[in-house]
């Protein structure tokens, strides 16, 4: 068994549900009985976002028209989706007419029943819960449209509700032992099934409310899955095929990396390649299940797969992660400053701000952020210890492979490509995968395509 995960664009349209359902009911998966999750439709979570939005500002009228809007765009999906024209006036045709119709019903009464929710959330009082109840009907919508389109073709598809068994524990992290219970009981409730689709993303938290996985979260919702029941493969379908050796929006001649490690997968996801979800990595690789990132625009590319490969003595691939800030702080006591790590550290802590790479001396340290939601109140604290320095609009340059120290030349290749361009930092040695720069926003572009051409061609 294995579990499919599909985004957003995959299921972004009617012609696209039926080329997924025709993807996981074809010869590829035949035989088998596999997980399917699935994301809401592209651009749902974004409306619905706007229309929580309205209700925080209490316009209620403004959620409202959004909500109409939505709800109209999924009621045309449906009319395609379940189209029947040129079906012919023969009994057969009039039966594959009288189920279509069935089946367009349920899937409209399923849709409704969502919008309805929606709707009689939108009182005065919204709240945070409230967000979440509504965030999670994209997927709940996304699932019913794929299950009743499924079954309509003959398919033994059956729906298993993520709310009944994907659950985060008091830290926020998925309990597993709770999933891996309920979960293999749902499957054992229905044993006929060929597929069993549940949704990605939403979840319940260790008080039962209804949560969320955050942004990217049907990438860990299908790890946690492979996990929790020990599947053969995790499989993460998307609009690209696999993770390109550098960004292909930005530098041209790109190609998919076959294969990469966990580690490697991780540090690429971390620092910026969009296509993995970073905390997806960390379930399958305790779990040594493999990953598989695949094209649904073109399945018969063989994409990448992530697995616990021994290392090759090569560099794979080069990512970028915008939005950082860089904080340099330089200790007022020149010498023996032992407590000076620690009182920066903490500093971090308190103010609940993760810190992306590290840079260290005697007296100083430079550090960078990818959140500056607490900045001001950071560098105040920090100014306590000593001179504290902040560069704004930088960008982490990643270079990802077998960068063991041993492999001499690897980290001089990396560096020389840059040229004369800035590098405000260099973070080498806490990790045997990665290698990274910090450099301009301004110059993030121009470092990408350098390394491509002395790295790759």
């Amino acid at each position: 068994m294995k579990v499919l995960k599909f985004g957003g664009t995959s299921v972004g349209s009617a012609a696209r549900i039926k080329d997924v359902a025709r993807l996981i009911t074809g010869d590829t998966y035949a035989g088998q009985r596999n997980i399917v999750v699935l994301s809401a439709m592209a651009g749902t979570t974004n409306t619905l976002v706007q229309i929580c939005d309205y209700l925080y500002k209490h316009n209620p009228a403004g959620a409202q028209e959004t909500a109409n809007a939505l709800e109209s765009k999924y009621r045309d999906v449906i009319a395609e989706l379940f189209d029947t024209a040129g079906s012919g006036g023969t009994r057969r045709g009039a039966m594959v007419n009288a189920a279509a119709a069935a089946a367009r019903q349920a899937a409209t009464e399923s849709v409704s029943r969502c919008f309805a929710y929606i709707r009689s959330l939108m009182g005065v009082d919204f709240t945070d819960t409230d967000e979440k109840e509504i965030l999670a009907q994209g997927e709940l919508m996304s699932t019913a449209l794929m299950n009743n389109y499924l079954n309509l073709t003959g398919t033994r598809s059956v729906l298993l509700s993520a709310l009944k068994f994907m659950r985060t524990d008091e830290n926020g992290e998925p309990d597993m032992k709770y999933i891996s219970v309920r979960l293999k009981r749902l499957i054992d409730m229905n044993p006929d099934a060929e597929i069993y689709l549940t949704q990605g993303f939403i979840c319940r938290n260790e008080y039962g409310d209804v949560d969320n996985l955050q942004r990217g979260g049907s990438d860990y919702t299908a790890s946690i899955i492979g996990a929790a029941l020990e599947l053969e493969e995790i499989q993460i379908w998307t609009d690209i095929d696999g993770m390109h050796n550098n960004d292909p929006r930005y530098v041209e001649g790109t190609r998919p990396v076959s294969e990469l490690h966990f580690e490697e997968a991780s540090e690429l996801a971390y620092f910026g390649a969009k296509i993995l979800h970073p905390a997806c990595v960390l379930p399958a690789r305790l779990h040594n299940i493999p990953i598989r990132l695949l094209n649904t625009m073109e399945p018969q590319k063989p994409g990448t797969l992530i697995c616990n490969t021994p290392p090759t003595r090569s560099i794979k691939a080069v990512s970028a992660k915008d939005n950082i800030t860089a904080i340099h702080i330089k200790s007022g006591r020149m010498f023996r400053s032992y407590s000076f790590l620690n009182k920066v550290f903490e500093t971090f802590e308190r103010h609940c701000t993760p810190i992306d790479m590290i840079a260290t001396s005697e007296v100083g340290v430079t550090v960078t952020i990818d959140n500056d939601g607490r900045l001001e109140q950071i560098v105040d604290d920090l100014m306590a210890f000593g001179t504290v320095n902040v560069d704004r609009k930088m960008a982490i340059v990643c270079v990802v492979g077998d960068m063991d120290w041993h492999n001499g030349g690897f980290a001089g290749r990396a560096v020389d490509a840059l040229g004369d361009l800035p590098v405000r930092m260099i973070s080498y040695g806490g990790s045997n995968y990665n290698i990274a720069m910090v450099v301009s926003a301004d110059d993030k572009i121009e470092a990408l395509r350098r390394l491509s051409a002395n790295l790759f061609n």
